[in-house]
C-alpha cells in the first residue's frame, strides 16, 4: 500500500464560477488540517500576479500559501512545505521551469513520501509520466518531455467530446489521444471540465462533477462517471 496522495483537477475555473470554486471543497477535504501550501506558478508568465491570485483563494480555504519563485532556495522550499499546488497555464513552460529550478526530483520524492500534491490543468499534466498528451503549444523547449510520474497514466485535461454538429474538420482531442497510443503504451485519462482524479490509500477515484474518458492501447475507450474507481483501467 502506497502513502502517495495526489489530486489532479482538469481545470482551474469552471464556467459560471470563480477561480477554483468548483474544486474548493475537494481541495479542503484532501488537504485537511495542513497549514502551508507551496505554489508553483511557472505555467504563467506573470508569476507575481499568479501567486497573488492563488494566495487569496487558498487563504479563503484556510491555508497559508507561498510561491516557490520567491524562495531563496527552491529545493529547500519544496522539502519544508506541507503540500504543493501546481496551477494551470502552458505545460511546456511549466515543465521547463521545473527542470531549470531543479525541483522536479524534489517534488517527486516528497510526494512519494506522502506529501499531498494538488495539480490543476498543466499542473495535472506534469503529474503523469510525460507531457505528451497536453493540448498546449510548445512555446519553449524543456530538456525532456518526462514529467513527475506521480501516476502511471497520462492526463489530457479539458477533454472535449466531438460536436456532431460542428463544421470543423480538424483533429479532435480524441483523435490526438489515439495517435499518442499508436506510438505509446501508457493509458490516458481524458478529464472533462469539472472532473478530478484523487489518488489516496492506493486507490484512484474519479471525483468532481463530470466524467472522464479512458483510453488504452488496442482497446475501445471507456466512459467513467464520478466516484468510479479507475485502477483496473490503468493496469497494464
Amino acid at each position: 500500500m502506497t502513502n502517495k496522495r495526489v489530486l489532479l483537477i482538469s481545470n482551474s475555473t469552471l464556467y459560471g464560477s470563480g477561480y477554483l470554486d468548483h474544486a474548493a471543497a475537494e481541495i479542503c477535504d484532501f488537504l485537511g488540517d495542513l497549514k502551508h501550501v507551496l505554489f508553483i506558478p511557472f505555467a504563467l508568465y506573470d508569476r507575481d500576479a499568479y501567486a497573488a491570485t492563488a494566495k487569496e483563494r487558498f487563504s479563503r480555504m484556510g491555508y497559508d500559501l507561498t510561491s516557490v519563485h520567491t524562495a531563496t532556495n527552491p529545493v529547500q522550499a519544496v522539502n519544508s512545505t506541507d503540500a504543493i499546488f501546481i496551477g494551470g497555464g502552458n505545460t511546456f513552460r511549466l515543465l521547463k521551469c521545473l527542470y531549470d529550478f531543479n525541483v522536479l526530483e524534489a517534488i517527486r520524492r516528497r510526494v512519494l513520501d506522502g506529501m499531498p500534491y494538488v495539480g490543476s490543468s498543466a499542473g495535472s499534466n506534469v503529474a503523469g509520466p510525460t507531457i505528451k498528451t497536453t493540448k498546449d503549444m510548445p512555446i519553449v523547449q524543456p530538456p525532456s518531455f518526462d514529467a513527475l510520474g506521480l501516476v502511471p497514466f497520462q492526463i489530457s485535461p479539458h477533454f472535449q467530446d466531438p460536436d456532431p454538429n460542428s463544421t470543423h474538420m480538424g483533429e479532435t482531442q480524441e483523435d490526438r489521444i489515439l495517435q499518442f497510443l499508436e506510438e505509446n503504451d501508457t493509458p490516458v485519462a481524458g478529464l472533462r471540465e469539472g472532473a478530478m482524479v484523487r489518488v489516496e490509500n492506493g486507490t484512484t477515484t474519479l471525483k468532481g462533477s463530470s466524467g472522464a474518458r479512458i483510453f488504452r492501447k488496442g482497446q475501445a475507450p471507456v466512459e467513467t462517471t464520478p466516484l468510479s474507481v479507475l485502477d483496473d483501467l490503468f493496469a497494464r
